[in-house]
C-alpha cells in the first residue's frame, strides 16, 4: 500500500488566500454556535492551517469540473456564462451527457479562444472532489424550495465531519456567499458496542437498528438515542437497551395510573380553578412547571440526555415514589364528585397533558397512544398540538421548600416502618401508628402545622407528636428527630385500610371509619 512514486500533475485549487477566503471563515466561525464547544476550536485550528483546496480528482465518473481546453494553445475556457449554459443541459438531459460527448455539443456557436482565437476545444477530464459536492448541498436542496431557507438553522454529523462536511461547506458558502452555510453544528460520537470497543462484524458485537426495534420496539431505540451524552462515542449493548426498556415501563406505567384515574373527568366541567386546588397538587403542578422549564433548555441546548434523565425522575421521584402514592387515597376513596378527588384529577390531567406533549419528540409513538386517550384533546394528534409554554405563576419555591422538608420527614419515617416490617411488628404501612419526637424550632413548627396531613403524606394510620420517644429510631437527615413505630390504636376500616377507633360507631356502616361513613352517606343519593 505504500506509493511507488509521486508524481505532480495539474490540478484544479481554490486559493484560500484569494478575495481572504481563510480570514472571512475564521471571522465566520466565531459567529456560528458549536455544540460541543470544542467542535469551535478544532475547525478553527484544521481553517487556519489548511493550504488551497484541491477541488479536481482523476476519476472515471463524478460531476464534471465544466471547463474546456483550446486543442491549439492548452488555454483553459473557464466562462460563467458557458458554466450556466452546461449547467441547464445537465438539469435537462442529467450530468452523464458529459461523458457521452464531445466539447463542441455543449458549447455555443462562435466560441473561441480568448487567447489565439481558435475555435476548436476538448472538454475537462478530472471530476469534482466529492467533498465539493457535499459542501455545495445548503445550495442545492435549501436554496432551491421555497419552504426551506438557508443558512441552515443546525448541521448534525459526527466528529469527523470538522473535516469533512462541516468545513467542505462554510469554505464553498463563505466563497460564494460570503455568509456561512448554518447557524449551528452540532457533532456527536461514534458507536461502540458495551465495553466500548469499535462495532465491527469481525468481532461479532455489531447491534443492528431493525434487531433493536424488532426485539424492543422503535421507542426504545429512540430512547437510547436521547438518553446518551452523544458528545462522548455512545456504548450500546444489549444490557443498556434492557435497562432503558425498564426505565420506558415506568414512565409508561406513570402515564397509564393517571389515565386510568382520569376516567370520567372532563376538563371543561369538572376542573378545579388553580388558586382553589388542594396544596399537595399546587406543589405538583409547581414541579411540572419546573420539569417543561427544563426540558425546554434542554431542547434548545441540544442537551438530551438532561431530558430523559429530568423525564425519569419526575415521573419516578415525584410522581410514583411520592405524589401519585399519596393521592390514591383521595382518588379511591372520596366520592366522583368530590373536591377531594375532583382536585386531585385536576392536577393529574394537566400533569398528563403536558408531559405527553414534552415526551413527543422522543417517545413518538407512546405520547400519541397516550393522547388518543386523553379526555378532553382537541387535535387529532399530540403532534399537531403545542409544545408547552413556560408558565413561572405556577412556580411556589415557599410551597417546595416546606414539602422538601416534609419529604425529608417522611423518607425517615420509611426507614423506620421498614425496620418494623423486617421486625414482623406490621404488615402495611397503615398498620403502623408513628410517634415523633423533635426539638422546639422550625422543624417542630412545620409537623404541627401538618399534622393532619402526616398520615397521609407517609401513607399511615396515625402520626402523634409526642414529648418523648423511647428506643426510637435517631433520623439522618432532619436534627433531632426520632422515630417510634407501634401497631395502629383501633381497628382497620373496612373501605379505606386506615386503622380508626372511630370503626363501629356509625350503625348504617359498622365496618367503616368516621370519614368513610361521611363519604358514603354523601354518595348514597348519587
Amino acid at each position: 500500500k505504500k506509493p511507488v512514486i509521486f508524481r505532480a500533475t495539474a490540478q484544479w485549487f481554490i486559493s484560500m488566500e484569494e478575495g481572504d477566503l481563510r480570514a472571512k471563515s475564521l471571522d465566520a466561525i466565531n459567529h456560528v454556535v458549536w455544540t460541543p464547544s470544542w467542535g469551535r476550536n478544532r475547525i478553527y485550528g484544521m481553517i487556519e492551517n489548511r493550504p488551497d483546496w484541491c477541488i479536481s480528482r482523476q476519476r472515471k465518473w463524478g460531476v464534471p469540473i465544466t471547463v474546456f481546453y483550446c486543442e491549439k494553445c492548452g488555454e483553459a475556457l473557464a466562462d460563467g456564462a458557458i458554466m450556466e449554459h452546461v449547467a441547464d443541459m445537465f438539469e435537462e438531459q442529467g450530468s452523464d451527457i458529459w461523458f457521452e460527448h464531445d466539447a463542441a455539443f455543449f458549447l455555443p456557436e462562435g466560441t473561441r479562444c480568448r487567447a489565439c482565437g481558435h475555435d476548436h476545444f476538448t472538454r475537462e477530464h478530472d471530476i469534482l472532489d466529492v467533498w465539493f459536492d457535499s459542501g455545495v448541498s445548503w445550495a442545492a436542496v435549501l436554496e432551491n424550495r421555497d419552504y426551506l431557507h438557508a443558512p441552515a438553522d443546525l448541521y448534525l454529523e459526527g466528529s469527523d465531519q470538522h473535516r469533512g462536511w462541516f468545513h467542505s461547506s462554510l469554505l464553498a458558502s463563505m466563497g460564494t456567499r460570503g455568509i456561512p452555510p448554518y447557524h449551528a453544528v452540532l457533532t456527536h460520537g461514534f458507536v461502540v458496542d458495551g465495553a466500548g470497543r469499535k462495532m465491527s462484524k469481525s468481532v461479532g458485537n455489531v447491534i443492528k437498528p431493525d434487531e433493536i426495534i424488532k426485539k424492543f420496539g422503535a421507542e426504545i431505540l429512540r430512547l437510547w438515542v436521547a438518553a446518551q451524552d452523544y458528545r462522548d462515542d455512545i456504548r450500546l449493548s444489549q444490557e443498556i437497551l434492557q435497562r432503558l426498556s425498564d426505565a420506558y415501563r415506568r414512565i409508561r406505567n406513570t402515564a397509564r395510573f393517571m389515565l386510568g384515574n382520569l376516567a370520567g373527568f372532563d376538563p371543561e366541567r369538572d376542573s378545579i380553578e388553580l388558586d382553589k386546588l388542594m396544596e399537595i397538587d399546587r406543589w405538583a403542578l409547581s414541579r411540572l412547571e419546573k420539569l417543561t422549564a427544563r426540558l425546554r433548555k434542554a431542547y434548545d441546548d441540544y442537551e438530551f440526555h438532561l431530558l430523559y434523565h429530568a423525564v425519569h425522575n419526575f415521573c419516578i421521584v415525584d410522581m410514583s415514589a411520592f405524589y401519585l402514592d399519596v393521592l390514591k387515597d383521595r382518588l379511591y376513596i372520596y366520592g366522583p364528585e368530590s373536591f377531594e378527588r375532583r382536585s386531585g384529577q385536576t392536577a393529574m390531567y394537566l400533569i398528563l397533558d403536558a408531559l405527553t406533549r414534552l415526551i413527543a419528540p422522543v417517545l413518538s409513538f407512546t405520547a400519541d397512544e397516550i393522547w388518543q386517550c386523553m379526555p378532553g384533546r382537541h387535535e387529532e394528534s399530540v403532534h399537531l398540538a403545542e409544545f408547552p409554554k413556560e408558565d413561572p405563576a405556577r412556580v411556589d419555591e415557599e410551597l417546595e421548600a416546606r414539602y422538601e422538608r416534609l419529604l425529608a420527614v417522611r423518607e425517615e419515617i420509611a426507614k423506620a416502618l421498614e425496620q418494623a416490617r423486617n421486625a414482623k411488628l406490621i404488615g402495611h404501612s397503615l398498620d403502623a401508628r408513628v410517634e415523633l419526637e423533635i426539638p422546639e424550632g422550625e422543624w417542630r413548627e412545620l409537623l404541627l402545622a401538618y399534622k393532619a396531613e402526616l398520615p397521609a403524606l407517609c401513607i399511615v394510620s396515625q402520626v402523634e407528636l409526642v414529648p418523648s420517644v423511647e428506643d426510637g429510631l435517631a433520623a439522618e437527615t432532619v436534627p433531632g428527630l426520632k422515630i417510634r413505630v407501634a401497631k395502629a390504636l383501633g381497628t382497620k376500616c373496612e373501605r379505606c385500610w386506615n386503622y380508626s377507633e372511630t370503626v363501629g360507631e356509625n350503625a348504617r356502616y359498622p365496618d367503616v371509619c368516621e370519614r368513610c361513613a361521611g363519604i358514603l352517606e354523601n354518595m348514597k343519593d348519587l
